[in-house]
Parts: C-alpha cells; structure tokens; sequence
C-alpha cells in the first residue's frame, strides 16, 4: 500500500497515535502507514517518492526535527508535518524556516490534521508533476533519439544505457530483427562525450567478403586491382567516435582475428601499409542471434565474443514489451502525421486491442510501418492482412483481464486527448485524482509520454 501514490508515513513513538492517523486517512481513501522507529520510515524515502511525512518532534532515541532533515537530504520537497504535544511558537517558527511543511500541536483536531495532509499532497503532486515536465522538456531539447517505454525491461535497459554512457567501453547490442539496434548505439553515441564526433554505422552481412577488409581498415593506392587512390576506412573514419558493427555474426572468420587485434590494439592498419594508424572510437556491435552458441558451433571466435561481451544491452522484443504498444504507435503515428501532413485521427478501441494482442514477428520496425499506413490510408486499410486476421484478440483473457484492458485503453485515450493534462484527464473520465493515479501507476502510464510536442 506504501507505494501507491499520495502515501502518508507517520512516525510517533506512541502507537496508537499511529494507528489513529492511519484509521482516518484510510477513511478518506488515503495511503497510509505508521511506525515507532524512525530508520523504518527514513528508508523508504527516496527522490521523487510521492508522500507526506508526520513525524512526532519528541521521541526517546531521536527527535522529529532531525528526522525531517535526514528526509529533506534525501528530497528536499517531501513535505514533513511536525507534531507535539509540547510546542511553542518559537519552536513552529524553527521548524518552518528549517524546511517543515507545517507545526500541529497535540490534541489535533482530525478535519483539521486532514485539511493540512490534503494540501500537502496536492503540492507534492504539483511538484512531481512540474519534475516529470522538466525531465520531459530537457529531453526533447537534447540531441538524438529517445528510447520510449516503460515496460519492465526497458526501464532495466536504460538503466544500463545510463551507467555506460559517459564510459569509452565497448558495447554489445543483442535483439531481434526490428527490435531497434541501431537506435540504441545512436542513442549511446548521442548521449555520450563522443556525440560531437562521427557515428560509422556499418552492417557486416551486406559487405560482400572481397572488400570488407578494405572497407573497415582501409587501402593505400595500388594495394590491389583497382585500388587506384588511398581510401580511408571505417575505422579510421570513426576515430573520436564510435563505429557501430551491425550484425557482427556475418563477419567472416578470416576477418574476426584482424577485428580482435585493433579492438584490442585500439591501432589499424590500411592495406598495403606498414604504418598504423592510433584509434580513439567507441566500438558498439549489435547481434540478432546468440553469439555464445555460435561460437560454441565453430562459427564465431570466443575471443573475440568476449572481447564484444563486455558490456552487454538486451532489447526485449515487442511482444514481450506489450503495454509500450500504444505509447510507441501514437509516437510514430504523430512523426508520419506531421511528415506527410496528414491529420491524425484517434484510433478506435478495437484496433487498439488488435495492437496489444499481435504477436509482432517484426517487433517495432512493423509497428512503426504499421503507424505510417495508418495515417496515410485509414484504419481499414492499415489494419488488413495479418493483424486483422489475429485470432488471439482476448482469448484466454478472464472477465477481470478484460476489463482491465479496455480501462488502460480509456485511460491512454484520455490522457492523449488532452495531452498529458491531469485535471482535464480526471474531468473527463469523472475520476478524482488519486483514483486517476492510482490507476496510471497500476497500468505503468506517466503523464509525460502523452504531452503533445514535438517527440
């Protein structure tokens, strides 16, 4: 219960101050929960955690005031309201200027305690609402692609991306076809120190085998037939930056000793030269199969797997990403509206089931297809052929799954009509605010992913 938005923790080292509080507050529809030891209640405080504090100011192993301030440490807008059954005016005034949200004496008059917690809520929503605005706008004013999603495993995958980004180690890029790769190393090379430098994407299964060498490593003039001038090779081009190594499991075994060498080396060579050349590049490779097995068939090296194994990113695939459909769909179905300049219609609640219940053989890369053929022919159109012959739609899905379905639908619906705006959301769907975050934070849904602007 502790983690549903709008929670209020209580600390009072008399429990039945504790169970009283949470007695009311629960009346009123009101997370809440109390505790006598001031570390439980200070752990479960984190930045951006969506709650009220009350804490007592005289307690036997510590004092209300000095827990206040290990909880500001830790958020310096949590609103903490201080009791006591001992207070003074000079007290309130200290404990105001030294960040409490408000000062209640003992005995409390309930609506009142009530009042106080509700405004202070409100205001933590506030704040957290202006946070995610902020996060919002400073992303779409940074260069490169977004990575969009909040399912699980992207979350857990950006979480990777962010502790490498600022790191010149080598990446390893698994997922299948369509899934975005290429996104994913742009999006690292972006974001990254290197950002201002070349990105050298190349995809090792389209190079034919004859010239895939000179390709990477370069050729001096004369080296072979028809190298008439000095050609300078991907590498080489890439250094400062990051090359991007597409579908490394093509790579031709002849060649993988060489790549192993200047992966190791951080120096190439080109063609019919003696002189190496000192690198400075991010090498990022990418697979859509396992890597390992191949190696273990004979057909990819270890060393070199290892070598690329450093770090290693897995993008899930879409159908097991299921409830980023509809954010992902709206994203490339306003990309191809303004592209073609084409008006954006509101897809009905059938096709957006079909959406979330398609197997998705070609993860995102056909979703976005999808999105274009939508904008510009029409619902019936886009959706012929596979997706509307899916017979999956709701099979072995429970009354309950059912109906949760088609609320997450409502609720996407809402919030992208009126463009992420809380209030406007709740008075359409005649909701009050916490039930309405309540459900978005059931559905993993955030206000800022429905803001209409330019993604």
């Amino acid at each position: 219960m502790i983690d549903n938005p709008y929670t209020v923790l209580i600390l009072d080292d008399e429990p039945h101050i504790g169970t009283v509080l949470t007695q009311l507050f629960e009346l009123e529809n009101i997370a809440a929960k109390a505790s006598t030891q001031p570390q439980e209640i200070i752990k479960l405080i984190q930045p951006n955690w969506p709650g009220v504090v009350i804490t007592d100011v005289n307690m036997p192993s510590t004092d209300g005031i000095r827990v206040m301030q290990q909880i500001l440490q830790r958020d310096p807008d949590i609103p903490v309201i201080l009791i006591t059954g001992f207070g003074d005016i000079a007290m309130a005034v200290s404990a105001v200027k030294q960040g409490a949200y408000d000062f209640l004496e003992k005995p409390f008059n309930n609506e009142h305690i009530l009042d106080v917690v509700k405004r202070a809520l409100e205001k933590r929503a506030l704040t957290l609402e202006n946070r995610s605005l902020k996060r919002e706008l400073e992303s779409q004013s940074s260069p490169g692609p977004r990575i969009l999603g909040n399912s699980p495993g992207m979350q857990q995958m950006r979480h990777i991306i962010h502790q490498v980004l600022d790191t010149p180690a080598d990446i390893l890029i698994e997922g299948e076809t369509g899934t975005g790769k290429e996104l994913v190393a742009r999006y690292l090379h972006d974001h990254s120190p290197r950002g201002n430098a070349n990105f050298v994407a190349i995809n090792c299964g389209a190079i034919p085998e004859t010239i895939i060498e000179s390709e990477l490593f370069g050729a001096e003039a004369g080296a072979f037939t028809g190298a008439d001038k000095t050609r300078v090779g991907k590498f080489e081009f890439a250094n400062g930056g990051t090359i991007f190594l597409d579908e490394i499991e093509s790579t031709p075994m002849s060649l993988q000793v060489k790549l192993l060498r200047v992966l190791e080396d951080r120096k190439v060579v080109r063609l019919g030269s003696n002189k190496s050349i000192d690198l400075d590049i991010r090498v990022i490779a990418a697979t859509k199969v396992d890597l390992k097995a191949l190696c273990d068939q004979g057909d990819f090296r270890h060393d070199l797997f290892y070598r690329l194994n450093l770090v290693t990113i897995a993008i899930p695939p879409l159908r097991e990403r299921r409830e980023d459909i509809p954010l992902l769909f709206l994203h490339f179905s306003r990309v191809a509206s303004a592209r073609y300049h084409k008006e954006l219609i509101a897809l009905d609640s059938e096709h957006r089931a079909r959406l979330s219940t398609y197997e998705w053989p070609g993860n995102v890369r056909e979703l976005r297809n999808l999105a274009e053929r939508y904008v510009l022919l029409g619902e019936e159109a886009a959706f012929s052929g596979a997706i509307a012959n899916n017979d999956k739609l709701h099979s072995g899905m429970s009354l309950t799954q059912r109906v949760e379905f088609f609320e997450r639908v409502l609720i996407e619906d809402a919030l992208s009509h009126n463009k992420g705006s809380i209030k406007n959301t709740m008075e359409q769907l005649e909701l009050p605010r916490k039930t309405l975050y309540d459900k978005m934070r059931k559905y993993g849904l955030e206000r800022k992913d429905f803001i209409n602007d330019e993604l």
